[in-house]
């Protein structure tokens, strides 16, 4: 199974997804560790990214994905049209959505480092968000133990 965790840059992908990966004992799959330089270098100087710019990387993101066995992947994944692409070709997989308010996650990113993700871009992330509209809703007020465990158990295992 691939459990994509998705949601706007400080929702918590990272350290929610990577915590959920340990407890399944399944790899963990960082996409933000897959960007090419020039997506890296368009976010670090505060250009948004466009369509265009996410395409390569979302595809290589689905061929990784179709060689895995288990595992839990950390993309934003905003657009209906990313998740798309990030799982064409995946049968058994979940959707996670990481949700808070605006002003929850820009204080969160406000006190985090990110290595090149400015919190000045969040608004044009919350723009560009589509909600899922079918996948495990996680409101990320809660501590992120205890969203690990509101996702396992709402994950169903094929047998």
């Amino acid at each position: 199974m691939i459990v994509v965790v998705m949601g706007v840059s400080g929702a918590g992908k990272t350290t929610i997804g990577g915590a959920l990966a340990r407890r399944l004992g399944w790899r963990f799959i960082d996409a933000d560790d897959y960007h090419p330089p020039e997506n890296v270098a368009k976010m670090a100087a505060g250009t948004p990214l466009e369509d265009e710019d996410r395409w390569p990387w979302l595809d290589e993101l689905n061929r990784m994905l179709k060689k895995q066995g288990n595992a839990v992947v950390a993309c934003s994944a905003l657009k209906e049209a990313y998740r798309e692409r990030l799982t064409d070709g995946l049968s058994n997989l979940r959707i996670v959505y990481l949700h808070g308010t605006l002003e929850l996650i820009r204080s969160r990113m406000k006190a985090r480092p990110h290595r090149y993700m400015p919190a000045s871009l969040l608004d044009s992330q919350f723009a560009a968000l589509e909600p899922p509209a079918r996948a495990i809703a996680i409101d990320v007020a809660a501590e992120p133990a205890s969203c690990v465990a509101h996702i396992l158990s709402n994950l169903r295992f094929a047998d």
